[in-house]
């Protein structure tokens, strides 16, 4: 995490950067009105970094959109530097630079062709530019890049590019919206030692919304919101401080975490509980101590009991939940999935990949890879953008062929049985794949039909996933206006039409919501429990931590393999004490990046 600034006496000189008042924003969409943002007031500092926090659907963009001068308000008012952002939204759109979800990169230019084409619109005088090239291409570390297109980047190497040309002309204030979104943890990191590098060298003042709450701790300052209403406003510490003595780390028995984890979940004493790797992560409702953790949860008689520090998200789970209790009188609670017990042996290989070859060209985007995976497992597949996992899952998913190596899955195998292996395999693309202008029982009535079901059978199974996904009042509305955990819920629902033994999840859960993102995994671990195989790529590390096992791969080759446990024992910095995933992956690159250079430069 970077360390903390101390913003100058001369930025606070400077007043508030946001003055928000009372501001409402409505939208209608397929006849329905949606409150974005509901009277919301708050200000903002100069010269830190604020985080908007908040659930998908929660107002964020709406809220940035506005203070960019590209969006009006219906009442209330916004100051942004002193202008008012309607009255003056042509100099406020001068001082402000904001960089949305998807950057407008041109992806059939180069990376200098697209910081020229930025340029020209910023009116930066060409004799000024090979300067200001130099620094953000050595500050974004883009620099061996720039004649590359844009669209032949990683993703994570995207989203400097685009920060890079929102960056030409320094602002005063930076907007970024979900700047980190489906990127790996070290583009992450690199992105945030730039936004703070900017905050430190230039004082500039930084507007960020993020999904991911660790992300939320390295903020000087957050604001919470949920359905358009701000829960909170302050330092992310004083957020979670109030909860010492609500968080603990349980041992439980082996191969019993998923089921206690399931029913902790849904107790009343319980506001939080999440697995981490062989461990569960368990907030009280009250304030207690180990032996009476012990003492009133029944099933934790026999489980090894720590207290733990709070954390951000643990404080961010407790307002959702309460403010859901409050306003809608009922608690939250997570559904299992029912699913028909998979017949065969839990030690069996469902899934055996050995020197497998992807070629496009001369490039391989996978380099003779092996491993397998057992039935009922929940296999991790992690990387950083471009390692070859979704080029590994698409083969494995019998979408892509194989160029060399072997591939089995469900036992068949994949180059000369693909069909027949597929109708085993249940597939949830990273964008969800889903019909944008269907409607939701549309799209449920066309994957089962591409599933083969039809009549009586795909009549229960559409009722079945209306009922378990909750998306009843939903089925005649467009999937393409569903709020973004809608949307994962309905691809999910269509994934498991048919009832596979074998799930492929890509990138899942990226950008949801934490509550959304824990429905979802109660509804993979009751999968896994009744013995479907699971394989999952994901960029948000702590979510690798359900999985049993995983494989970390970088460049097409595999870096490292073993439970969460094995890997955060095995790759972390020199003297970290309760090392997480995330310190592991970054870790593991790092020391695979050395030993690169270190032969490089014997040779």
């Amino acid at each position: 995490m970077p360390p903390a600034t101390e913003v100058s006496s001369e930025s606070q000189a400077q007043g508030h950067v946001i003055e928000a008042d009372q501001v409402t924003k409505t939208f209608v969409s397929a006849r329905q009105k949606i409150v974005a943002l509901d009277s919301c007031s708050f200000n903002t500092r100069p010269g830190i970094v604020t985080g908007l926090i908040g659930p998908d659907g929660s107002g964020k963009t709406t809220f940035m959109r506005i203070v960019s001068g590209l969006l009006a308000p219906d009442s209330g008012t916004v100051r942004v530097l002193g202008m008012d952002s309607v009255r003056d939204y042509l100099e406020v759109q001068a001082s402000v630079r904001y960089m949305p979800q998807r950057f407008g990169l041109y992806e059939d230019l180069s990376v200098m062709e697209n910081l020229e084409l930025y340029s020209d619109l910023l009116s930066i005088p060409k004799p000024e530019r090979p300067a200001v090239y130099e620094r953000l291409m050595k500050m974004t570390g883009l620099a061996p890049f720039t004649s590359r297109l844009a669209g032949r980047l990683s993703g994570g190497m995207k989203q400097k590019l685009g920060l890079a040309c929102t960056l030409l002309k320094p602002p005063r204030l930076l907007i970024l919206d979900e700047p980190t979104v489906g990127v790996d943890p070290v583009s992450r990191r690199e992105l945030w030692e730039i936004v703070y590098s900017q905050v430190e060298e230039r004082q500039m003042s930084v507007l960020l919304s993020t999904s991911y709450l660790d992300e939320a701790e390295r903020c000087h300052e957050v604001i919470l919101m949920h359905e358009g209403h701000v829960l909170g406003i302050g330092d992310p510490k004083g957020f979670s401080k109030p909860l010492q003595g609500h968080c603990f780390m349980l041992s439980v028995p082996h191969g019993q975490k998923r089921r206690i984890q399931a029913e902790l979940a849904n107790m009343p004493e319980v506001v939080d509980s999440l697995i981490l790797g062989e461990k569960i992560r368990l907030v009280t409702r009250d304030e207690m101590d180990a032996a009476r953790v012990r003492q009133e949860i029944g099933i934790l008689a026999s489980a090894g009991v720590e207290a733990s520090l709070p954390r951000f998200e643990d404080a961010f789970i407790w307002l959702l939940k309460k403010r859901i209790e409050e306003q809608e009188g009922r608690r939250v609670q997570f559904k299992s999935l029912e699913h028909h017990k998979v017949k065969g042996r839990p030690d069996e290989d469902i899934i055996v990949v050995k020197d497998l070859q992807r070629r496009f060209g001369d490039f391989y985007a996978v380099k003779g890879i092996s491993f397998s995976v057992k039935r009922g497992e929940i296999f991790g597949l992690l990387g950083a953008n471009g390692a070859g996992k979704t080029t590994t899952f698409r083969m494995l998913c019998g979408l892509l062929p194989a160029s060399g190596g072997t591939l089995r899955v469900a036992g068949k195998d994949l180059r000369k049985a693909r069909a027949e292996a597929r109708a085993n395999v249940g597939y949830m693309a990273q964008k969800f794949s889903l019909y944008v202008d269907l409607t939701v029982f549309q799209n449920l009535r066309f994957f089962s039909s591409a599933y083969g079901l039809s009549g009586k059978r795909q009549k229960e199974r559409i009722a079945w996933a209306l009922d378990a996904f909750e998306l009843s009042d939903m089925a005649d509305s467009n999937s393409g206006t569903l709020p973004l955990g809608f949307k994962q819920r309905l691809a999910l629902a269509a994934a498991l039409m048919h009832e596979p033994d074998i799930l492929f999840l890509d990138e899942p859960t990226s950008g949801v919501d934490p509550l959304a993102r824990r429905q979802f995994w109660a509804h993979i671990n009751s999968l896994a429990e009744a013995g479907v195989t699971i394989m999952v790529t994901t960029h948000f590390m702590e979510e690798a931590e359900y999985c049993d096992r995983v494989v970390v791969m970088k460049r097409g080759a595999i870096l490292a393999a073993g439970t969460p446990e094995e890997l955060k024992r095995r790759y972390h910095p020199p003297g970290m004490e309760n090392p997480t995933m995330e310190d592991a992956f970054i870790t593991l690159v790092e020391m695979q990046e050395q030993d690169k250079a270190t032969e490089t430069g014997q040779k």
